[in-house]
């Protein structure tokens, strides 16, 4: 439940880790050392418009009175950012869009560790403003804020910044790395291979698309590790036909977990590539300086957690009235107990007052509709 603490300039490291946790991060490296008209969509989001419970506030509070003003500028703690990918073709990346990505990324700075959390995008979740829907209405409502809400209103967090990418700043970042080691099934290949085609295609009628192989895209044509270019790369993050949004998102982190790892290896030319690919295609309220010089210095850090929220075991679904297809915690408050359990090692935590209230709503919504 940790308050991310950022501090005017953050170890290198970590900021590195997130840049390729998060693929285009690598944005904010350069936002005091390259032209400011150079398409870098910095948001001002006020603090006070995130909406956190008030009984994790209070706390958060607390623990901030009683703790050592010389410890809040020290490089250690979690620090705990929100992600979403939308599909915004037209350089849109605000409120309006659905996100289809919306990801918990937690940075561990004393254990050298990263946590990532999907939330699944038709998730029966309170968006933010004590209406309930799938989740990721709360981007199109509200834009960031308000999805940064959702997140904290539904998972006791604190969360105050947040990245978001569209598809096109992903498929830049993975060719300016060079591609990604992804494995792909063999059920996952016409799905890849139409997903591409969708995204590079022409359509008279909205449904048909074509494309020519090899000119328009490269056709993946066989299972196995192989190396994936953005466009595959994007395709493979977007199949949904093959285990639905839980194997879905388990793609996607496949896709960062492995440009973090590409990363590690990159020169500071590829990674500087990178992040001139990518600037237009991304918006994030963080604001890093003078790290440029510094992109080779990749950390130690690994990922330990690669799970979805609402977790195996602790999730059922149905179509709710109007709402359509939606996954549904069986009980928020123990899916808000294990989250903290994984992303703060150890906590025995008890949920908030207001997380108990969301998710009795929830149970009330819901019970009639439930396929099991």
């Amino acid at each position: 439940m940790d308050k991310k603490k950022w501090v005017k300039h953050l170890p290198l490291y970590v900021l590195e880790i997130v840049l390729l946790i998060v693929c285009v991060c690598i944005l904010y490296f350069t936002l005091h050392v390259t032209d400011k008209n150079a398409g870098v969509k910095k948001a001002e989001i006020k603090e006070e418009n995130i909406v956190v419970n008030e009984e994790v506030k209070e706390k958060i509070e607390k623990q901030e009175e009683q703790g050592d003003k010389a410890e809040e500028t020290a490089y250690t703690g979690i620090f705990n950012i929100a992600f979403f990918g939308v599909d915004a073709r037209d350089g849109s990346l605000g409120k309006g869009n659905r996100s289809d990505s919306i990801m918990i990324c937690s940075i561990d700075m004393d254990a050298h560790e990263v946590r990532l959390v999907s939330i699944y995008r038709d998730t029966y979740l309170n968006l933010g403003n004590d209406t309930y829907n799938k989740c990721n209405t709360a981007y199109a409502q509200g834009g960031p804020e308000q999805a940064i809400s959702m997140i904290n209103m539904n998972t006791d967090m604190y969360i105050t910044d947040y990245i978001t990418v569209g598809f096109e700043g992903l498929m830049r970042a993975v060719d300016a790395l060079g591609g990604i080691e992804i494995d792909v099934k063999e059920k996952e290949i016409s799905h890849l291979n139409n997903y591409q085609i969708s995204m590079v295609g022409e359509s008279s009628d909205g449904k048909t698309f074509t494309a020519t192989a090899g000119e328009d895209y490269i056709p993946v044509t066989e299972p196995g590790m192989q190396t994936l270019n953005g466009l595959q790369a994007t395709a493979y993050c977007r199949i949904r036909y093959i285990g639905d949004d839980f194997a879905r998102t388990e793609r996607q982190r496949n896709v960062l977990i492995a440009m973090m790892e590409k990363g590690k290896t990159a020169s500071i030319g590829t990674l500087t590539g990178a992040l001139n690919a990518v600037m237009p295609h991304v918006q994030t309220s963080l604001d890093v300086e003078d790290i440029i010089p510094f992109l080779g210095m990749i950390g130690d850090f690994k990922v330990t957690v690669s799970d979805g929220f609402p977790f195996a075991g602790m999730r059922n679904g149905g179509t709710i009235g109007t709402k359509g297809s939606c996954i549904v915690a069986t009980s928020l408050e123990d899916n808000a107990r294990k989250l903290h359990e994984l992303l703060f090692e150890g906590e025995d935590y008890e949920p908030s007052k207001e997380l108990k209230s969301f998710s009795a709503i929830i149970e009330q919504d819901t019970k009639d509709y439930l396929i099991y």
